[in-house]
């Protein structure tokens, strides 16, 4: 009998062993956030593991979702990866359980930056040719309204953190609209150095920090009246922000000298460069906020930095011409 009792009890050791270890390395695996890189000429995009980074799929299995792609945005409620198909004019909506496209929605003439508004319900589209901004209304997937720019170019769409407002920063006219969500209209235009690029919001909403891709310039917009505060000089060809969590740091990326500047938004200075890829350009931040990936354009690559110590971990190869990176 204490023999039967033994052999019962290894057995149900054994059966423990076996399968209790897949089932948390798989419920690690599926809590573990992914990087999605867009590759413009390629029109597929690079799914990033942030734990062992490494490229563990390409979206779509075959084929491209077009023939020229750009940005893209994820919406971790809906299981949903939107990306620009510019030779569409179109966005392509990805169900992400399924890995397969399942949607396009016709956005307008040229789109390049999306973003999605903090709440999840619209999906924003700088549309280039058509000096505009389109909004999709996620629930239903379609197009609700296409909002005229003062500006001229619009091409990164930010949406403000108490989405009250929405910016479009238009590189041919020098300046970024200010779009009031409740009236659905350009309410303000700032007045720019030259060619601004990427925009991001500091955590609270005050400040607006914009790069100039032409003046080597990240500006400091105050929300309270929308005008330039203050300008620090960054590298050659500035053109991607990212602020982190708490706002103490911002980043930007410079295409022309293949670096990084690492900002303290307390001194506003430059508090370090980092070295990557050629022609740096759009950025993301893990949750934890303990990585920073950078799209190299040039490079085919996505440079990982460890935030404390501002040092590259690892630079990973994608396709041909990543465009930025979005994590979730």
């Amino acid at each position: 009998m204490q023999a039967r009792l033994k052999q019962l009890l290894l057995t149900s050791l054994l059966l423990s062993g076996i399968f209790s270890a897949p089932a948390q390395t798989m419920a690690q695996s599926v809590s573990q956030p992914m990087a999605y890189v867009p590759n413009e000429k390629d029109g597929t995009v690079s799914v990033i593991d942030t734990q062992t980074d490494e490229v563990v799929k390409t979206l779509p299995a075959k084929g491209a979702l077009g023939k020229k792609i750009q940005a893209a945005a994820v919406h971790p409620a809906l299981q949903k990866l939107y990306v620009v198909v510019r030779d569409k004019n179109a966005v392509a909506v990805i169900n992400l359980q399924q890995g397969k496209q399942e949607a396009l929605i016709k956005v307008g003439d040229e789109p390049e930056g999306i973003d999605i508004s903090p709440d999840g319900k619209l999906l924003a589209a700088c549309l280039e040719e058509e000096n505009a901004v389109s909004l999709v209304d996620l629930s239903t997937g379609k197009l609700s309204k296409t909002i005229p720019t003062q500006g001229k170019n619009p091409e990164h769409c930010v949406f403000s953190p108490d989405q009250q407002w929405l910016l479009a920063s238009n590189e041919e006219s020098n300046n970024v609209d200010v779009i009031n969500l409740k009236t659905m209209k350009s309410e303000y235009l700032i007045a720019a150095t030259k060619h601004p690029r990427g925009v991001g919001f500091s955590p609270d909403g005050k400040l607006a920090y914009v790069a100039n891709e032409a003046a080597n310039l990240l500006e400091i917009v105050s929300t309270a009246d929308w005008k330039v505060k203050e300008s620090i000089k960054v590298g050659l060809r500035s053109n991607g922000v990212k602020v982190n969590a708490n706002g103490s740091i911002v980043y930007v990326s410079n295409g022309g000298d293949h670096n990084i500047s690492v900002i303290d938004t307390a001194t506003r200075t430059v508090l370090t460069t980092i070295a990557v890829g050629k022609r740096p350009w759009n950025m993301a931040i893990t949750p934890d906020g303990k990585k920073l990936y950078v799209a190299n354009g040039r490079s085919n690559s996505v440079s990982v930095i460890d935030t404390a110590s501002n040092q590259v971990l690892k630079e990973i190869t994608v396709g041909t011409l990543p465009w930025g990176v979005v994590i979730r």
